[in-house]
């Protein structure tokens, strides 16, 4: 089991061009700085859509969550939230899915089984 959490870029070709975050391991207090470095990183190059691949994300906690919501108020403008979507949720497991919908969490970044529904999610 690893407890670092890794992440890997990859850049989308769509509509609006996405960045997808990959994350392989745990999204806890530790990593939390990891995914916020990545973010503000592609944001700062110009990416303004993002997708947060969960595939490999083998523990969530509440600084997990913390760190996601921050992507989405980064990526996500005050007067936009609730209008239009720029952060979506992939490929998470099924406990980790079950910890987003029981805390609220998908009323803001919805999640989607798989990658092509999260990018066509933001046609």
């Amino acid at each position: 089991m690893e407890t670092t959490l890794t992440i890997t870029r990859e850049e989308i070709q769509a509509n609006n061009p996405i960045t997808v975050l990959h994350l392989q391991g745990w999204l806890d207090a530790k990593g939390e700085e990891n995914l916020l470095a990545a973010a503000r990183a592609a944001y700062s190059e110009g990416a303004r859509f993002m997708i947060l691949d969960l595939a490999g994300v083998e523990t969530l906690t509440s600084a997990g969550m913390r760190a996601m919501h921050k992507v989405y108020k980064l990526y996500t403008p005050a007067e936009e939230r609730m209008k239009r979507l720029r952060v979506s949720i992939c490929n998470a497991p099924v406990q980790v899915n079950n910890i987003l919908g029981i805390t609220g969490f998908l009323l803001n970044i919805p999640s989607y089984r798989n990658m092509q529904l999260a990018i066509d999610s933001f046609k």
